[in-house]
């Protein structure tokens, strides 16, 4: 598994490679090894991290984290995407700024974030774990809510401390991601049951 020193270095090249042609997203993630899983879960999940509805994208972004939750939870030792998001070419100003955003959350979370509770995060229990969470977060964004508010973030939280919690060997990060994954389930839930309620009273209106 890949250290976050490892990991910043490895940013850092990639940005250095991208000066002279772009580089692909399937070309970054072959030099990665184990840590393709960790690595595209928190660069992926970047853009979803924010409260306004990007609506298809998420779609596809969930369908995209729900694929390689499936391949991890199968034992895959690095993650297979599709051809067409393999060859997405970053610029380096796009890797220079995907490189700050990462450096700043991972920096941010290694203030309290130690190894812990290890058996979660490594071995093979603990690929069943990060993939069923790759897997749920992804089947959960993938829920077309259109405008609802936050029906990207809550999963994409879930994948990122994931994400966290496998770089840096922290177990703990997977309980925050079970409660992220579970607060989704909740709120998706009570905006059924709220969708159910105002549809039975504007029924019942109609009707009278």
């Amino acid at each position: 598994m890949c250290d976050y020193d490892t990991l910043v270095k490895t940013l850092h090249r990639f940005a250095d490679q991208s000066k002279e042609r772009p580089l692909t997203l399937g070309e970054a993630l072959d030099s990665l090894d184990e840590a393709a899983y960790a690595f595209i879960a928190i660069i992926l999940v970047l853009p979803f991290v924010q409260p306004v509805p990007l609506g298809p994208i998420t779609v596809l972004g969930g369908l995209a984290f729900a694929t390689l939750g499936w391949q991890l939870m199968r034992g895959h030792e690095s993650p297979m995407l599709p051809q067409k998001m393999q060859s997405i070419e970053f610029s380096e100003k796009s890797w220079r700024i995907l490189v700050n955003v990462c450096l700043k959350i991972l920096g941010f979370c290694r203030k309290f974030t130690r190894p812990r509770h290890t058996g979660l995060v490594t071995g093979r229990k603990g690929q069943k774990i990060g993939g069923f969470i790759l897997l749920s977060g992804g089947v959960l964004m993938a829920i077309p809510f259109g405008v609802l508010p936050f029906n990207n973030v809550l999963p994409a939280l879930a994948i990122l401390f994931y994400g966290i919690g496998e770089l840096e060997e922290d177990g703990l990060m997977v309980f925050i991601a079970f409660f992220w994954l579970a607060f989704t389930v909740l709120y998706f839930g009570a905006f059924f049951v709220a969708l159910w309620f105002f549809g039975q009273e504007a029924l019942a209106y109609f009707k009278w």
